[in-house]
């Protein structure tokens, strides 16, 4: 199994308000409302940390691009062995 470093393995009760058609529908669908929310979340927040990694490292970024685009990639002239 996968590391997962945000689980803790424990769960906890949660109050959340959910349109009553979706609740419904997910219900004769037999869907785990609770496992769809956590995997949904799991990627919301993989997605906003990737947002905030590249915020934080904007400059750093644009100054490698920069570099890039003045003297090419490093050892791409080379040839295989």
């Amino acid at each position: 199994m996968k590391h997962d470093p945000i689980a803790t393995g424990k769960r906890k009760s949660v109050n959340m308000s959910v349109d009553t058609g979706i609740v419904a529908a997910a219900k004769e669908a037999g869907v785990n409302l609770s496992r769809v929310t956590e995997a949904a979340l799991r990627g919301a927040i993989k997605t906003e940390r990737e947002r905030r990694w590249k915020e934080e490292n904007r400059q750093w970024i644009e100054a490698q691009n920069r570099w890039i685009d003045e003297n090419g990639i490093p050892l791409s002239g080379l040839e295989p062995l």
